[in-house]
């Protein structure tokens, strides 16, 4: 195999660094403070939903899997959809994804700028988020091996953590506890299982759908593996255990440990809640560190598939041209720097502008994921018989094609028409709407503007 992959990017991450990046990418603060939200939401019936979300990415994972074995790209689903759909739909989610993680990178630096400012009040927020982002970002621009080793080792932590707390959770189960107060499952049961009935179900299910984001990075990092399709197919087989173990035996041990109407929960977090109650020293503390790995962890891989998104593009002429120029490691240095540039500016829009300035651009991102996974299910659908068609012996296949395909882009359909009626979350879908059609019209122009190239080109030819 050559050493330089078909998108022109190195092959510096190794094994262990897409192993560790399919088991921990979709692992971020959310599970460790998040959930409880989830939980005081919806109640024990909280599972449900994680449940179901955790379907969805199973099944939305494994589509993308399909076609990602069989054409391994830096572009992933953005360039599925251009070759699938058309060129239009391949620009439009390739964008909404950059803005997606270019957005992410301001809100993950500020949230690790908060813990580090709560030990160091000297230290103004704003300064730590700079240094902390310009510190990853110069990792990111050095050689993809520095992005896969910070991320081996900070997803390490974040697993290891996960692990503790479910060997911890599991022994206060079974009585062996601290506090000799807790132990067993009543409190999965004691209010019933569905408190605030199957509406809040629903309700949590809006937000857990968003919990898993960050799944498909694997797809986009194991092109510059030596062996894409072999750790594609390896990390989509384990994607099932990894929601099963890290998410639902996590979420199901809270509930069974903790009151789901404790107002801690909210305050506090799922994590933080469980291990005060077990009366474990150093709460706080140890959540505050395990978030801060979690959040810089995900601004880290933010970097990352945001520069390797705008490469992709600017390699299909959808970006500028200088986003596809590489080091001399092959990093494409300045489509990390184009995206570091547009979260800086992110960032000073938190602090200058208006509140409903930064809200509403917030906004424009809250149903991005929805539509990537819409896209990629659609795709999927008519991927299939363009590379059965072309002579693709598919390695890896969606299980029931094409009728859970459909099952999926129904539920996603009906959950964006759900997030649209319901009012805590229709300002997501209008702003993402809003952003969409503009994304939409910039194609549908660079498409009109190619047709015109090629057919003046064709003309110039025949004179």
């Amino acid at each position: 195999m050559s050493s330089t992959p078909p998108s022109g990017l190195s092959q510096g991450l190794k094994n262990r660094h897409v192993t560790m990046l399919s088991i921990a990418g979709a692992i971020g603060a959310g599970l460790f403070v998040g959930s409880g939200h989830a939980i005081a939401e919806a109640g024990p019936a909280v599972m449900i939903s994680y449940l179901i979300a955790g379907l969805l990415v199973v099944l939305v994972m494994r589509m993308l899997a399909e076609m990602a074995v069989a054409q391994p790209d830096s572009g992933s689903f953005s360039t599925y959809a251009d070759r699938a759909i058309g060129h239009w739909a391949g620009f439009t989610i390739g964008w909404l994804y950059w803005w997606f993680w270019v957005l992410v990178i301001p809100l993950e630096a500020n949230a690790a700028a908060a813990i580090i400012h709560a030990w160091f009040p000297g230290a103004p927020i704003w300064i730590l988020a700079f240094v902390i982002t310009s510190a990853l970002t110069v990792t990111n621009l050095f050689s993809v091996k520095n992005y896969g080793e910070f991320e081996f080792w900070l997803a390490l932590i974040k697993v290891c953590s996960i692990i503790a707390f479910l060997v911890l959770g599991c022994a206060a189960i079974f009585g062996f506890s601290p506090n000799d107060e807790v132990s067993g499952i009543g409190h999965l049961t004691s209010e019933g299982f569905l408190p605030k009935g199957w509406g809040a179900v629903l309700a949590a299910l809006l937000t857990t759908m968003f919990s898993f984001m960050g799944s498909e990075i694997v797809t986009i990092a194991a092109t510059e593996s030596k062996d894409p399709a072999q750790q594609i197919t390896r990390a989509t087989n384990s994607v099932i255990w990894r929601i099963a173990l890290f998410y639902l035996l996590s979420i199901l041990i809270v509930v069974c440990l903790v009151p789901w109407n404790d107002p801690r929960l909210v305050s506090m977090g799922s994590y933080q809640t469980v291990l005060e109650h077990l009366h474990i020293p150093y709460a706080k503390l140890i959540v505050d560190i395990i978030v801060l790995v979690s959040v810089t962890s995900c601004l880290n891989s933010a970097l990352y598939t945001a520069s390797r998104m705008m490469y992709s593009l600017s390699k299909r002429g959808d970006a500028p041209k200088i986003a596809q120029v590489t080091s001399a490691s092959r990093t494409p240095i300045y489509a990390v720097l184009l995206s570091t540039a547009m979260a800086f500016l992110c960032t000073f829009a938190n602090y200058l502008a208006p509140e409903e300035v930064f809200n509403f651009l917030l906004a424009s991102s809250g149903a991005i994921a929805l539509l990537v996974y819409l896209v990629i299910a659609m795709s999927q659908l008519r991927m299939r018989k363009k590379l059965l068609a072309q002579g693709h012996q598919l390695k890896l296949k969606m299980w029931l094609f094409p009728w859970l395909t459909w099952a999926v882009i129904l539920f996603i359909v009906g959950a964006l028409v759900t997030m649209l009626i319901r009012p805590d979350h229709r300002m997501e879908v209008v702003a993402t709407t809003l952003l969409t059609i503009v994304v939409v019209c910039s194609g549908l122009l660079v498409s009109n503007r190619r047709k015109a190239q090629r057919n003046a080109g064709l003309v110039a030819d025949a004179a």
